[in-house]
């Protein structure tokens, strides 16, 4: 078996984590410390990320998307697909360096999607782009961690507390989403979201789609229509 090597290391900002880009063949993977973020092999449940909150908000008129967190690049590339021409879909990405990658030794991963006029890069914390937003999207799609908590950066527990949801459902528009991404359920991140106002369902998907693999949650929040 081919063994991995590591092409890169990146020290997350306002944090003593540090993300760490390793190739095996064909193969890439995104690791801090001993956890797996992302690998490049799977790439369901971040797709299905995307075409859930699209199938929420495909009525509305001009949609404008914001993603945080690029990851491998898997939700954006889901999202264009499905998205009209005239949506705007911005990415939230905290370390520069995950947005060189994508350009650098994983562009054959990101087949050329940050190139798509529909996109723009927020090189920033995407809590701030979300308070700095009022009713300015229709879907915020959140896979910035393994779940609701701050794994890569404690202070992303901002986001998923009852402040950092007032926040998001402030960002959107009616009728607009929220939909978190996890490795696993949290009952207790579905109680504040219901506490928030939203209307929520917690879906179940594999990490391979429909060829199967780990199990991860996706939290579908939609803000109501007054």
């Amino acid at each position: 078996m081919l063994p991995w090597i590591q092409l890169d290391s990146a020290t997350i900002p306002g944090e003593n984590g540090e993300l760490r880009l390793k190739q095996r063949g064909s193969e890439f993977s995104i690791m801090l410390g001993a956890n797996e973020l992302m690998n490049s092999r799977l790439s369901g449940s971040e797709e299905a990320l995307a075409t859930l909150s699209w199938d929420r908000i495909k009525s509305h008129a001009k949609p404008r998307m914001l993603i945080g967190g690029l990851g491998m690049g898997f939700t954006l590339r889901a999202a264009l697909a499905v998205l009209p021409e005239d949506a705007g879909v911005t990415v939230a990405e905290l370390v520069p360096s995950v947005v060189a990658w994508a350009r650098g030794p994983m562009a054959e991963v990101f087949k050329g999607c940050l190139d798509d006029p529909r996109v723009g890069i927020h090189q920033g914390d995407v809590g701030e782009a979300i308070r700095a937003g009022k009713a300015a999207y229709d879907a915020i799609l959140l896979d910035v961690d393994n779940g609701p908590d701050g794994l890569t950066r404690k202070s992303n527990d901002r986001l998923y507390d009852f402040a950092g949801l007032r926040a998001a459902s402030d960002a959107l528009r009616p009728g607009g989403v929220l939909a978190v991404w996890s490795s696993g359920p949290d009952p207790d991140f579905t109680r504040r979201l219901k506490g928030s106002g939203f209307a929520v369902d917690v879906v179940n998907t594999r990490a391979n789609g429909k060829r199967g693999g780990a199990r991860h949650v996706i939290w579908l929040a939609v803000k109501p229509v007054k």
